[in-house]
């Protein structure tokens, strides 16, 4: 059973948050470039972070103005959906003046995303509204009309208040908006795994369960860096489990399609829609366990339902 989540979702103004939609490359440029150039007329900070292709698009027709700008390669910067808010547009938004508007393209779903990786871009793209509602800023959204499936299209409409159809240069009010429908409906249980190493810890065993952990990813492939943070990750888990979980959990690991996967379920309540998606003021004590985990791992989902919260997070082999 999933937990339904109705905030913090509230008024948006003056924040503003525009899907775009395009068919080609004319048309993605029709749609971004006048964006972009707006912004740096208007003296605005300016980022655009998009997959490689388009982020090349976007360079080369801006030229020299390419330079007052915050490039980034969304397949990298944001292959954890988890990750963006408060790794890429949080951090940009965050670092300007307060006050001052800021312009940011942040193309997050692109034809490819795994079906593991989707429901995560999904509620990203949803809980923008929450994590910005109040805040002077205006992130577009581009989606590829014509290589992304319906369904995706259809999300879009639910997660942004205005949409922008191709050869349109207004925006139309979405009738279909209500970001907390698409967060709740892709609080998904995560599929069931036949053959992973189980291991039951609590508060006696926390450093157990991450040499648990580093033996068994280093068993299934991972080294280095990598195995550092798939250590890191579970230490952060499992403590959270043991602090707000009920006192214990269960840590489970195993090998899919190029990655190991580490899984930690117990019985805590996670109320907060945002927890691990907001950047953590440098003077808090705790928070950061989540957020932590969504800033190394490759893809983080999490499920949370009334008997409990699993967190699942993947690290490329």
């Amino acid at each position: 059973m999933t937990t339904a989540v109705t905030e913090p979702f509230g008024p948006l103004a003056p924040f503003a948050h525009p899907a775009l939609f395009y068919r080609d490359e004319q048309e993605y440029l029709d749609g971004t470039l006048p964006f972009v150039r707006a912004g740096l007329e208007a003296d605005e900070p300016v980022a655009v972070a998009v997959p490689g292709k388009n982020l090349t698009l976007i360079r080369d027709a801006l030229g020299d103005a390419a330079g007052s700008v915050r490039l980034l390669d969304m397949r990298e910067a944001g292959r954890n959906p988890g990750r963006i808010i408060p790794g890429v547009l949080r951090a940009f938004a965050d670092a300007q003046p307060a006050g001052r508007r800021v312009r940011i393209i942040g193309e997050p779903i692109w034809a490819g995303r795994s079906a593991s990786e989707y429901p995560a871009c999904a509620q990203h793209e949803a809980l923008i509204n929450a994590a910005f509602q109040g805040r002077t800023a205006t992130i577009m959204c581009p989606y590829d009309v014509v290589r992304l499936p319906e369904h995706m299209v259809a999300d879009a409409y639910a997660t942004h208040p205005t949409v922008i159809h191709p050869g349109s240069p207004t925006e139309q009010d979405s009738d279909a908006f209500a970001p907390e429908d698409v967060v709740n409906r892709y609080n998904e249980p995560l599929a069931p795994v036949q053959e992973a190493l189980t291991f039951d810890f609590d508060s006696d065993s926390l450093s157990q369960a991450r040499h648990v952990a580093v033996g068994e990813g280093a068993r299934l492939g991972l080294a280095g860096v990598k195995l550092e943070d798939l250590a890191l990750a579970t230490a952060e888990l499992a403590t959270n489990s043991v602090v707000h979980g009920g006192g214990r959990g269960v840590l489970r690991l195993w090998a899919e399609d190029g990655y190991v996967v580490c899984e930690v379920r117990d019985e805590g309540r996670l109320a907060d829609v945002l927890a691990g998606r907001r950047p953590v003021p440098r003077d808090q004590r705790g928070g950061r366990g989540i957020l932590l985990v969504n800033l190394i791992a490759d893809l983080v989902r999490v499920h949370r339902g009334d008997s409990g919260t699993t967190v699942r997070c993947w690290f490329a082999r």
